[in-house]
């Protein structure tokens, strides 16, 4: 099934390739990007690939690119509730996570891809609910969720991360109302 691309103002959202192993291993590696976020730091261009084949290939998963220099420098992507996820979903739901390079932090390409997907969510796929999550400190990550309209739901206390560490999670989430709601 092919995938579709899609352009905001600064980005083009588009599935990843392999070709993209060394931009994304230059972004990945980083220690402050992935384990905030549950996910241990790339450890090399060819562990990346690995990555682009097994992860970043799953449907509705796109490499955020710069539309000034064609390079990917993040990743968002929309989770149904039959995949890898931490959002408790239901029928018509779906959970949005993202990550972006520490040099592009700050300039609100994150929120210009999430809109874009949370657009995707409610017109074109006819979903009901969109969950967000992040642990406990992740403040970066909360400011986007709040940045694109999504409302505190719960937390959940315990939760064993990808990386085997006990945190605390928190959820947000944005009905279809909501974001009729917020975008008018």
């Amino acid at each position: 099934m092919k995938q579709d691309t899609f352009e905001t103002e600064r980005l083009i959202l588009r599935p990843w390739n392999e070709e993209d192993a060394s931009s994304l291993y230059r972004y990945a590696c980083d220690p402050a990007v992935g384990p905030i976020a549950g996910w241990p730091p790339h450890t090399s261009v060819e562990n990346s690939l690995e990555i682009i084949r097994t992860i970043l290939s799953a449907p509705e998963t796109y490499a955020v690119v710069l539309k000034t220099t064609g390079e990917p420098v993040g990743s968002v992507g929309i989770m149904f509730g039959d995949g890898l996820h931490s959002a408790d979903m239901g029928e018509g739901d779906a959970e949005i996570g993202y990550w972006i390079g520490v040099p592009y932090w700050g300039q609100g390409l994150i929120p210009e891809a999430v809109r874009r997907l949370l657009h995707r969510c409610f017109e074109e796929l006819n979903l009901q609910h969109v969950w967000c999550g992040y642990y406990d400190g992740n403040m970066k990550s909360r400011r986007v969720m709040e940045k694109c309209g999504f409302v505190f739901h719960h937390t959940e206390t315990g939760k064993i991360s990808p990386l085997g560490d006990v945190r605390t999670e928190h959820f947000m989430r944005m009905t279809k109302e909501e974001w009729k709601h917020f975008n008018k």
